[in-house]
């Protein structure tokens, strides 16, 4: 069944977060915390310190209504920069690529910062930021996450 998640970004402290959230939600993670180190490594990707393959890669947590937060922290050694308008995005979780593709089609047209839904080592993402300002993602998971 197709979902929509909210997306945060965080600057190394998103762990800390999702620990406040899931006390303020009496909630439990989706799946264990998926951490950088469990990158598989890819051509041109940057060594990282042992404090930033700690870091959240993925976090996800229930809150109300069938509605998921999920999470990552923004690594500046990957090139990635936390900046106001970028620490939040809606992901939607279609059931087929098919629909992933359309959506992506539609929300990018005049967008910019575009990565067309392709398969990753997790499944199937891509993500845009819409003409009007608004970061979407699209992600059909493989399988779950650590598991």
């Amino acid at each position: 069944m197709a979902t929509v998640s909210i997306y945060f970004n965080f600057m190394g402290n998103a762990e800390e977060a999702f620990e406040f959230y899931k006390k303020a939600f009496k909630s439990e993670y989706s799946a264990p915390i998926m951490r950088m180190k469990d990158i598989p490594a890819q051509p041109g990707m940057p060594v990282l310190s042992e404090a930033e393959q700690n870091k959240v890669m993925h976090v996800a947590l229930p809150i109300l209504g069938g509605t998921e937060i999920m999470a990552t922290d923004v690594l500046e050694s990957m090139g990635h920069k936390l900046i106001e308008g970028n620490n939040i995005s809606i992901s939607l979780n279609p059931d087929t690529k098919e629909e992933a593709d359309r959506l992506y089609n539609e929300l990018s047209q005049s967008g910019t910062e575009c990565a067309p839904p392709h398969d990753e080592f997790w499944g199937y993402w891509g993500t845009c930021r819409d003409q009007f300002g608004i970061r979407w993602m699209f992600n059909m998971a493989s399988q779950p996450l650590n598991q």
